[in-house]
């Protein structure tokens, strides 16, 4: 039996020939993107230029150790995009009007991320020049899918290079090549895969795997314990504009650092902690741990004030284009034409959908106190719900209640009258 290092080494005679004069590498600094620099550079003969985008997961410290790491494994240039406020503005916002819940609690972490990073690294390639784009990815994730559609929509001329997936490699494997490669790359050792983002952090790995086991309270990194949160409740008023959140207790605050203010607020109190059991792009299940304080909060706000604001029928058909536009999404199929026209339909819903929402948070729990809006449909001036109707009389709703159950009534009609037909044929 042919051993995985055994394999690469195989795949890596073959193809020699196959040379690139650039390539640029989509890099995590983690170790399989670190393994591809060396790598590439040998198998290719050609400069790797690796490039970073920041979706709110990285540090500044941590940013320019990745840079300092690329440079170190042999990268010839190094880039650093900041694209937390297109993330925010393209993607996120749309998953608060949409209230993109998957399987009605995961708040789609990275999928949005991963398609903004694809679009961003393709830019690059065609601004350098590249022949090639690369990306670190296994053949088990959504991540390669994500990678591979968006670079074959926006450059189809650039060969995907993959090397991870296409050698089969294990982690050890990887470790060993560039160790003899001179490398000292001292891998964290963890038995969760976590990817952080502006929009919250995803889990796996570990017990994520076994769908009866609990996930323990070590595997969560930025929200407290239930039983370490204060006893003490945080009253927090968001406003929106259009269905976009404005601003926090009556400062008004960009998109990008209301979250970060949410996500340290609510992880402090424990909320925004879930595990999401679904379908992947590949066609199996899978299982996944996350913390998402800020973006649970805006969406339960935000689907508080659309109550009031949106008609019924509104409500109903946003909910199934939210739902359709968040698949959609996370199957990377974001330039599907239906995104754009989905979009189109979201704004519309949103014209009205401003005003102030009031949230209490205590103990993991996310409560909606009040909300009130300009455009708000609840008027209490024109109605006490349960007691007293200012806009029609008894005698007006005595006869739409007969008119409305007509249609039910004549049914059951038809209903019985077929069933005496039929024993009087039979007798």
């Amino acid at each position: 039996m042919r051993r995985k290092s055994d394999h690469m080494k195989v795949k890596q005679s073959e193809n020699q020939t196959n040379k690139s004069k650039k390539i640029v590498l989509a890099y995590s600094g983690g170790l399989d993107t670190s393994f591809c620099i060396p790598f590439l550079k040998e198998k290719y003969d050609a400069e790797v230029i690796t490039v970073t985008v920041d979706t709110g997961g990285f540090t500044k410290k941590e940013l320019k150790r990745l840079e300092d790491k690329s440079k170190k494994l042999g990268a010839k240039e190094h880039y650093t995009i900041d694209a937390k406020y297109q993330l925010f503005d393209e993607f996120i916002s749309y998953l608060i009007k949409g209230n993109v819940l998957k399987g009605g609690v995961y708040p789609l972490c990275v999928g949005a991320e991963r398609v903004l990073q694809a679009v961003e690294i393709a830019k690059l390639a065609k601004n350098v020049n590249a022949k090639a784009i690369a990306h670190g990815s296994t053949s088990a994730g959504n991540d390669q899918v994500r990678f591979d559609v968006v670079f074959n929509v926006l450059t189809p001329d650039l060969e995907i290079i993959t090397p991870i997936r296409d050698l089969e490699l294990a982690r050890e494997d990887e470790t060993a090549y560039l160790e003899k490669k001179g490398f000292n790359v001292k891998e964290e050792t963890t038995k969760y895969s976590i990817n952080t983002g502006l929009w919250g952090t995803t889990i796996g790995g570990g017990e994520c795997h076994d769908c009866w086991a609990e996930i323990p309270e070590d595997a969560y990194k930025d929200t407290t314990p239930i039983e370490e949160t204060p006893f003490e409740q945080e009253v927090l008023e968001i406003g929106f504009k259009e269905g976009v959140p404005i601003s926090l207790n009556g400062n008004e605050i960009d998109g990008v650092k209301l979250l970060k203010q949410l996500n340290k607020i609510g992880g402090k109190h424990g909320v925004g902690k879930g595990i999401h059991i679904g379908d992947t792009i590949m066609g199996i299940k899978g299982r996944i741990a996350f913390e998402a304080p800020g973006a649970l909060i805006l969406i339960e706000a935000h689907k508080e004030l659309e109550k009031i604001v949106l008609s019924k029928w509104q409500r109903y058909w946003k909910d199934q284009i939210g739902e359709f536009f968040g698949m959609l999404l996370h199957e990377a199929m974001y330039f599907d034409p239906v995104v754009k026209d989905m979009k189109k339909f979201l704004d519309s819903t949103q014209t009205k959908v401003s005003g102030d929402v009031k949230v209490r948070l205590i103990k993991g729990n996310i409560l909606i106190t009040g909300c009130k809006s300009p455009y708000s449909l609840l008027q209490k001036e024109n109605v006490l719900y349960g007691e007293e109707a200012k806009l029609w009389t008894g005698i007006d709703a005595r006869g739409f209640c007969k008119i409305f159950g007509m249609s039910s009534g004549l049914s059951k009609i038809v209903e019985n009258t077929g069933d005496d037909s039929g024993e009087n044929e039979s007798s």
